[in-house]
């Protein structure tokens, strides 16, 4: 059985992952999880994160309904970074857009190229 203890994590406790969406392969945002969350997020099927701002677990989706469930999670090559693909409902960006890149930067300019859906 896979042990979340065997990641590496930041001195914080915390490794980054990106979710991607499963059927649309866009990449939807950029967050942490702990061993704990990681542990959660297998155990329940839920993308489970550690938000650093509120020092606390942040089920995605809880107080939006914008759920992630998740489909498969990835380790990259030297385990300090996780993949999860997950099934996404709704936005998954606080802003309203599906993903949290909706700004490019072309020729040096910033530019918004998603709207909120």
């Amino acid at each position: 059985m896979f042990d979340p203890a065997s990641l590496i994590y930041s001195p914080q406790g915390l490794i980054p992952v990106v979710a991607q969406d499963h059927a649309t392969q866009q990449v939807l945002m950029l967050a942490w999880m702990n061993a704990e969350a990681v542990a959660q997020t297998l155990a329940t099927g839920h993308v489970i994160y550690w938000s650093r701002s509120r020092a606390a677990f942040w089920v995605k989706g809880e107080s939006s309904g914008h759920h992630q469930r998740l489909v498969e999670m990835r380790l990259d090559c030297d385990r300090d970074s996780l993949l999860v693909l997950v099934d996404q409902t709704g936005p998954a960006c606080h802003t309203g857009r599906q993903s949290c890149f909706y700004s490019a930067l072309r020729d040096g300019v910033e530019v918004v190229i998603s709207d909120p859906l």
